[in-house]
């Protein structure tokens, strides 16, 4: 049994629910330029931005040209005109209103915080995840937030974990866990940088056979078992027992 003494954690898709946040955003940004938001538009806005995020992924593309790039993309579907740029920081600041906690998600963090380091680690832009890890409640158990716009570098690049751990202090790398739902972005960057990984499998699909994930976890909740130690187990729901280690230890 692995007992992790930090945990290098995602945000979309893994604590907090982007899906729901986008579907709101998407359509309160729509309505605002008296633009369609018919299931037919949020299918093609989703395979443009999935294609873009993907490039972002493999070095392809830059992340401010990415965010404006999806509108114009878009509005070029649509035959329609209007400000892509505009469009594009109406969403965000939208964005940034809906939290949208996925299931235990603050009282997993809550109680993983009591026995580990937990440190965010996304490729989302730095002023929304943060709004919405603090209307989420998440940020105040977090010992780090590490967004890649900030960073400079994105995951899954080896150089994104490392900074990350420098600044955590952290130098044993045999207690660290990436947990993330993407098998790209977080189990991909997590191997990349030598690190153990969970995949969060909310789906239950087949995990790859070959470069896959260190631990898979259909339940956030499953993490307790992977971090904590037989006597912290015993202890969840309890306070004030907040695990003491060395960090190079």
């Amino acid at each position: 049994m692995a007992y992790y003494h930090c945990l290098l954690l995602d945000v979309d898709g893994t604590l907090l629910d982007f899906a729901a946040a986008e579907y709101k955003a998407f359509g309160e940004t729509m309505e605002h330029f008296g633009l369609p938001a018919t299931t037919e538009v949020r299918e093609t806005y989703g395979a443009i931005n999935k294609e873009l995020w993907a490039s972002l992924e493999k070095g392809q593309v830059k992340r401010d040209k990415l965010v404006v790039q999806r509108f114009e993309r878009l509005l070029k579907a649509l035959d329609a005109t209007g400000d892509a740029a505009e469009m594009n920081r109406w969403y965000l600041d939208r964005l940034g209103e809906h939290p949208d906690p996925l299931p235990g998600a603050l009282d997993v963090v809550r109680e993983l915080a009591e026995v580990a380091t937990l440190a965010v680690v996304s490729n989302g832009v730095e002023h929304v995840q943060t709004r919405r890890l603090a209307a989420s409640g998440l940020d105040k158990y977090m010992d780090g937030v590490f967004v890649s716009e900030r960073m400079g570098v994105e995951k899954p690049n080896r150089r994104f974990f490392e900074s990350a751990l420098r600044t955590l202090g952290i130098e044993n790398r045999a207690k660290v866990l990436v947990v993330g739902d993407s098998l790209t972005a977080d189990v991909k960057g997590g191997r990349n940088a030598g690190l153990d990984t969970c995949w969060v499998n909310w789906g239950g699909e087949e995990a790859p056979a070959e470069n896959g994930p260190t631990h898979t976890v259909r339940s956030l909740e499953e993490l307790y078992a992977l971090v904590m130690e037989p006597d912290e187990l015993e202890r969840v729901g309890q306070t004030s027992r907040k695990h003491q280690f060395e960090q190079g230890g």
